[in-house]
């Protein structure tokens, strides 16, 4: 009965590492051990088969091994045509089935050559019934899966009892398998999780009569590698030379071009795999993405850490946020600046050796910093000892003059706690004057060429330099001007005097900080309004009603300044001033 109808067999064989039984009879080879000669086929040769009894094979026209093949996922994609056995090689189900549907005729193989830049390449083929099949160089192609399900399924028991319908069944290629999960025959495959194996077969067999199954040509290989250089190379180039935005248009048009030559090759009947030349490009892209983050990342660390040095971190911080908000170039704004020094400092620093001199400052330096910071005041520059700072800029402050006050009160402050360190240390006591004013000011980056620095000048900035030379000269440790007083609403101050500084003919009118008003004791208010009237009567020439509130202040509350305006009384008593004097007091230098 097998003998009148053009049948084909299946059977399988043992892979390697699986044994060697051996069972039932193998049909002879449809090629010869050189039907691919000089190629020869990637695979293992198998070990072992499980083969139909002699005498079906030998009524069967054919019969060919349905061995499964899976990717590493699992994924059967591609399927072996042939594989080696013994003296030569035998034919996948699929083809030895089409050859027999096509009268049986004999397999013919062989390898072509083919030229792809220059190099050639081997590229290995099957004909099965006139029809010829591209291979791989390890015999397998890719099955060429349709979408749903093209191939009709029949009851076997419908066929068995006559019910199956005949034209169904008239001039087809028909397949006999199983579909019941319980025969294990279920594969996974890209469609599908539970796909019978048996139509696996049937996808192959239609292919080969359409002409839609591929292969991945002898090339592939030199062609991925090629594309992984290439691009990567391009992509690279690309993304050192512009910035994220043109890198990842780059990005964009380097994968529409490979997806394009994929196209291409998938048009011709050649699966290329691109897996590799898209890994590279997303791969340079986030990591050229990855490093981008981290560098700006770092950078605007060292950014604040740097601009810490100088303004608050919190500020830089801040400044690193919105760059574009802040601007170096010159302009002119209002501002208060603040500049303080160690009163005697050039016979201080000959108390100390040069690494404890270092020692000291540092430790000065870093406190009084501190605090200018803490009041979000821009660190402008070091001189020696001397500290210059302002604020207003480059961030904005609206109470810039009640930060730079509260600055220096807190500066005079902390002196007494610094002290303490250094004379546990051997360390000479440190005195400073502090000088504050507010006024319009020039702000920016200034310099030379070979050096700039951000800084403020003008005659206000000025004015605060001489403000700090000259609280030596009334005894007092911070003085103000007029616009800082008006300017600052939270604070108390003391009227000390009228003075024109050198190098200034307008008199200005300078200021004690005494303390936030709502924390001043009775006593120092007492004693600045005691000295605000004797201050008016010193300034309307009543020597007598001065000097009498200057001696009971000083009785109390012994300090230079009282001992200052009673020598100016002593001195105005023997020499008046002229009939045209103002009540300001002169200085003629720095």
């Amino acid at each position: 009965m097998l003998a009148e109808r053009p049948l084909s067999l299946g059977y399988y064989f043992i892979p390697e590492g699986y044994g060697d039984a051996k069972s039932g009879t193998l049909p002879p080879p449809s090629l010869p051990a050189d039907a691919f000669a000089p190629l020869q086929p990637g695979l293992p040769s198998p070990t072992g088969y499980g083969a139909n009894l002699a005498a079906f094979q030998s009524a069967a026209q054919g019969a060919g091994f349905f061995n499964m093949r899976a990717d590493e996922d699992g994924t059967a994609r591609q399927m072996s045509l042939v594989s080696p056995y013994g003296a030569g090689y035998y034919l996948a189900l699929s083809a030895s089935t089409l050859r027999v549907a096509f009268g049986g005729d004999a397999v013919i193989a062989g390898v072509d050559q083919q030229a792809v830049l220059g190099r050639r390449y081997a590229a290995p083929w099957l004909e099965v019934g006139g029809i010829r099949v591209p291979l791989a160089a390890d015999g397998t192609v890719h099955v060429p899966y349709q979408a749903g399900s093209p191939f009709p399924y029949i009851s076997a028991a419908q066929v068995l009892a006559g019910k199956a319908p005949l034209e169904q069944l008239e001039n087809r290629i028909v397949l006999l398998g199983s579909t019941a999960p319980g025969l294990a025959d279920l594969r996974v495959t890209p469609f599908s999780n539970a796909f019978p194996g048996v139509e696996i077969h049937a996808h192959l067999v239609a292919g080969m009569l359409d002409g839609t199954t591929r292969a991945t040509p002898p090339w592939a290989d030199d062609a991925r590698l090629l594309a992984v250089l290439l691009l990567g190379a391009l992509l690279t180039a690309v993304l050192l030379r512009f910035g994220p935005t043109i890198g990842l248009a780059a990005t964009i048009v380097l994968l529409a071009l490979l997806l394009a030559a994929y196209g291409a090759a998938w048009s011709r009947f050649w699966v290329v795999p691109m897996a590799a030349p898209m890994l590279t490009l997303f791969g340079l892209y986030a990591l050229n993405t990855a490093y981008g983050f981290f560098a700006a990342t770092r950078s605007k660390r060292q950014i604040t850490k740097l601009f810490g040095q100088y303004v608050p971190p919190e500020l830089a911080a801040e400044m690193s946020q919105d760059p574009a908000h802040y601007t170096m170039e010159g302009q002119s704004r209002d501002m208060t600046v603040l500049f303080s020094d160690i009163r005697g400092f050039t016979n201080f620093s000959e108390k100390l050796p040069p690494t404890e001199l270092a020692e000291v400052l540092n430790a000065y330096l870093s406190t009084m910093t501190r605090i200018i910071q803490q009041h979000q005041g821009t660190i402008d520059k070091y001189i020696g000892d001397a500290i210059m700072a302002f604020w207003n800029a480059p961030v904005d402050l609206n109470d810039h003059a009640t930060r730079a006050v509260a600055t220096a009160l807190d500066m005079q402050a902390a002196l007494p706690q610094l002290n303490a360190e250094f004379a546990g240390r051997g360390w000479p006591e440190v005195k400073i004057g502090i000088g504050v004013n507010t006024g319009r000011m020039s702000v920016g980056n200034m310099g030379s060429e070979f050096r700039m620095s951000y800084t403020v000048m003008g005659d206000a900035v000025n004015l605060g330099s001489r403000l700090e030379g000259i609280t030596k000269q009334y005894g007092v440790g911070i003085l103000a001007t007029q616009p800082t007083v008006d300017a600052d609403p939270l604070h108390a101050f003391m009227k000390i005097d009228d003075v024109r500084v050198k190098g200034k003919e307008t008199p200005v009118a300078i200021y004690e900080p005494l303390g936030p008003k709502g924390s001043l004791s009775e006593a120092v208010r007492q004693n600045a309004a005691e000295f605000e009237t004797a201050y008016a009567a010193y300034q309307k020439q009543d020597w007598g009603t001065a000097e009498s509130a200057l001696r009971a202040l000083n009785a109390r509350t012994p300090r230079p300044l009282y001992d200052i305006y009673l020598e100016r009384i002593a001195h105005f008593r023997e020499t008046p001033p002229p009939a045209d004097w103002d009540g300001v007091f002169v200085y003629t230098t720095k």
